[in-house]
């Protein structure tokens, strides 16, 4: 089984604070960074609130890009991202 890794968004404020003027410049909405993550636009709404606190690392990626800064600025890896892969021993 793979899991899938998630992210923990570190301060909703900055991601807000980011969002007023991206990297390029560039004011962006929710609608856009939903659009952009592929996720429904409460899910970004749920994240800037924190009633949702983490996301999957493709949709975190993906909104640190769209904002303009590495994925690290906005998240932190809330689990292992390596699986550990259990050995059966034969007796």
């Amino acid at each position: 089984m793979v899991t899938v890794p998630r992210f923990q968004l570190h301060d909703p404020d900055l991601l807000r604070t980011l969002m007023r003027r991206t990297g390029d410049g560039t004011r962006t909405s929710v609608r856009d960074l939903a659009k952009v993550a592929g996720v429904h636009a409460s899910h970004v709404g749920e994240l800037l609130t924190g009633h949702q606190k983490t996301a999957t690392g493709e949709v975190a990626a993906a909104i640190s890009g769209r904002i303009g800064v590495d994925l690290l600025v906005l998240w932190t890896p809330a689990e292992r991202t390596a699986n550990a892969v259990e050995q059966e021993v034969s007796v």
